[in-house]
């Protein structure tokens, strides 16, 4: 009887044991996955992709969709894998990641800005695909600090899973917003395409001094730290 009794305490507490395991991993996964998909924020990524490809054609418009994004998803799983490894052997930090990334995007938003850019991007060399859509816009400082994040707070291999779903999901809807973003900006006009423009270059800008705010926020206690 008191064998029976002591089975079934250990098969309820294995139960729950899995039970708790089961809903710490599925509230790690919505963790990753939202959190990562919300710092991508895709949606400025397509807005900003539209603009700058307004006088490309088809082809060249999927070929810029593919390679940005496939160096996004290869960029955040690599900062995924090894964490703090490469800031450590570069002697970098975050902070300085940030700045960097914002004055990537300060140069982006004043081009969008120039009324008398009339070629594309990449007629006159620039790689759109590298910046800023693969960085600092979909792969920026805000989605890899994130993932390292994530890395390091990750308990098992099925967590660690997640954090790759997340990436993948964030860079799927990017992709698919992009593939579809000219039936969009078809429905503005040339009218509200411009409009569109000045106001993404706005934002972009907007993002770009942040993220340069956020980087110098950072380093100054390191700064005053090491005095």
């Amino acid at each position: 009887m008191k064998s029976a009794i002591t089975r079934n305490s250990r098969m309820s507490f294995v139960q729950t044991s899995l039970l708790v395991a089961n809903l710490v991993a599925i509230a790690f996964a919505l963790l990753a996955i939202s959190s990562i998909v919300a710092v991508m924020e895709p949606f400025s990524t397509v807005a900003v992709y539209a603009t700058l490809t307004e006088n490309m054609d088809s082809e060249k418009k999927r070929k810029i969709i593919a390679r940005s994004m496939r160096i996004a998803f290869l960029v955040l799983v690599f900062f995924a894998l090894t964490g703090h490894l490469v800031f450590q052997v570069f002697n970098i930090t975050v902070a300085a990641f940030e700045i960097a990334g914002g004055i990537l995007l300060v140069a982006v938003a004043l081009s969008m800005l120039n009324p008398g850019q009339k070629t594309s991007p990449t007629d006159s060399g620039q790689d759109i695909a590298i910046v800023p859509l693969a960085f600092p816009l979909t792969a920026g400082p805000g989605a890899i600090t994130t993932v390292i994040l994530l890395a390091s707070q990750s308990n098992s291999i099925i967590e660690s899973s997640f954090i790759y779903v997340g990436i993948f999901a964030g860079v799927f809807v990017s992709y698919v917003g992009m593939r579809y973003s000219t039936r969009l900006f078809k429905l503005l006009g040339d009218e509200g395409l411009r409009v569109v423009t000045a106001l993404m270059a706005i934002i972009v800008l907007a993002i770009a001094v942040q993220f340069v705010i956020n980087g110098v926020a950072d380093a100054i206690p390191q700064i005053l730290s090491a005095k």
